[in-house]
């Protein structure tokens, strides 16, 4: 979040919607994020505010890619390894693939194939070797 805010005068003009509409309530300590601390992004019209709204795809990512830049450094993480989300020490399918809301669920890479590249950029490669073992050996790769 630090470096959206560094930049928001740029990113501000690509979203189209003032920074001081880009997040909700108080930053919130959190040990398990980067940073140590969350903050949830606005919702408008039912999307994230840097979803893109002519279109699929998330603005941070964009805007990073024609920049430059790392998105890594732009986009939250949770935004990053969705459909996969973490809490409590774990991971986890998000909500919306849980209760069936997300969009576009259905035939194609599973949860973990579609997050497997991001989980290795933030938790490394020995986790992804240990869930591809895991994946293999239940028959889900």
């Amino acid at each position: 979040m630090v470096e959206i805010l560094a930049q928001s005068d740029r990113i501000e003009a690509v979203v189209g919607i003032s920074r001081s509409e880009w997040f909700v309530g108080d930053a919130e300590a959190d040990d398990e994020a980067p940073g140590g601390a969350t903050r949830r992004t606005a919702v408008r019209d039912g999307y994230c505010v840097f979803h893109d709204p002519k279109g699929r795809g998330c603005l941070l990512h964009a805007y990073a890619l024609s920049t430059g830049q790392d998105y890594h450094a732009l986009k939250p993480m949770v935004s990053t390894l969705f459909p996969v989300t973490f809490g409590e020490g774990a991971l986890l399918l998000s909500d919306e693939l849980e209760d069936g809301t997300l969009v576009c669920a259905g035939a194609g890479p599973t949860a973990y194939e579609a997050a497997r590249p991001e989980l290795a950029f933030y938790f490394g490669g020995d986790l992804v070797l240990e869930l591809d073992r895991l994946s293999t050996s239940s028959g889900n790769a």
